[in-house]
């Protein structure tokens, strides 16, 4: 795949000048296996001291401090990355868990911790019960069932962009028949932690240069997606709006346990209550040009 240019910007516009509180910002790329960060700058108006530190998951944070007030807040992302993340992955899942049910080590299930735990109400087991319909019988591939789960959501639940923020509930997912990218991404994780699994959140980009993908413009868009921790593979990757397992096309930003924890910016203002005028996001994902590939 080509080194890929990723712009992210992120436009408020008050009514009158505000003074704007610290910003937590998530927008520098998680670095791994598959995908090497080239290079990546931040830029802010008004004139902001960025200082850097990382969540307990790794991600890179940075928090944004003013001292100027202003009638507009610009937070231009620009990198560039090498994705190297195959098309067709292969896991090497180990043999005590190539069937469900399984079960995970002492240690690893203490690691997993909350990622094990399902974060949205479920008193009746009615998720639990959804989720269970897709084991074909005991035991059953984990690997086949995983799939089962992600493209099951896609079969029966209709995509469908939203502008606003949030996330769906699963069960609102589920009984609306419609949802985003997240609220897929989060009904997948949930499901699959109502089995036992250990499963977390991706937020990040999609690279969709031939328009094949859903959730994304012509230029690309932020994404979700999950990750489901099976032994021996690791993180396996599941994007259940395209029903793809593997990181191919997929430019990871942040992993949580709950996706209200990846928003790329975040912050509050001091001024009138009616100072808000609007918001607007541009996400740019796009080959980078061979000859400035050879300056990084």
């Amino acid at each position: 795949m080509p080194v890929l240019n990723i712009h992210h910007r992120t436009t408020y516009i008050f009514r009158e000048k505000v003074s704007l509180s610290p910003h937590r910002l998530m927008l520098r790329l998680r670095e791994g296996r598959e995908l090497r960060l080239l290079s990546h700058e931040i830029s802010i108006f008004p004139e902001a001291e960025l200082s850097w530190s990382n969540d307990v998951f790794g991600n890179a944070i940075a928090s944004a401090t003013f001292q100027t007030p202003s009638a507009s807040l610009v937070v231009d992302s620009m990198a560039a990355v090498d994705l190297t993340a195959a098309e067709w992955p292969v896991f090497d899942i180990a043999v005590s868990a190539i069937n469900y049910p399984f079960l995970y080590t002492d240690s690893d299930w203490t690691d997993l911790g909350a990622l094990t735990v399902q974060q949205y109400e479920d008193s009746d087991c009615r998720l639990a019960t959804w989720a269970r319909g897709f084991v074909a019988g005991t035991p059953t591939d984990t690997l086949s069932l995983l799939k089962d789960i992600s493209l099951g959501i896609t079969s029966s639940i209709s995509y469908q962009s939203r502008e606003e923020e949030g996330t769906q509930a699963p069960l609102t997912t589920v009984d609306r028949g419609w949802g985003s990218c997240r609220d897929f991404a989060v009904l997948f994780v949930e499901a699959v932690r109502s089995l036992g699994f250990g499963a977390r959140i991706v937020s990040g980009y999609l690279f969709n240069p031939d328009s094949s993908l859903i959730g994304s413009t012509n230029h690309g868009s932020t994404h979700a997606w999950a990750e489901v921790f099976v032994p021996g593979a690791g993180w396996i990757t599941f994007d259940p709006t395209n029903r793809s397992i593997g990181g191919a096309n997929l430019i990871p930003v942040a992993v949580t346990r709950d996706i209200a924890h990846a928003a790329p910016v975040s912050g509050s203002f001091t001024g009138a209550t009616d100072a808000f005028l609007s918001m607007d996001v541009v996400v740019e994902v796009k080959t980078l040009d061979p000859a400035l590939v050879a300056r990084l």
